[in-house]
């Protein structure tokens, strides 16, 4: 199992897509294919993302 997967194979964080199922991989990609649509529109926020924060992490 990946260390990137809950024990019930849930994503938890997302660091490289080795050792993922291609069906996640495959899931992935048509979730950020929908939200291009969002990003490409002139309001972005989302109900969905609600009372969560999200935080992106680049370091060298």
């Amino acid at each position: 199992m990946s260390l990137q997967l809950t024990d019930d194979s849930r994503l938890r964080h997302l660091l490289t897509v080795d050792g993922l199922p291609r069906k996640l991989i495959e899931e992935l990609l048509d979730v950020a294919d929908s939200m291009r649509s969002v990003a490409l529109r002139g309001n972005k926020k989302l109900p969905l993302l609600r009372g969560r924060t999200i935080i992106n992490l680049f370091f060298e």
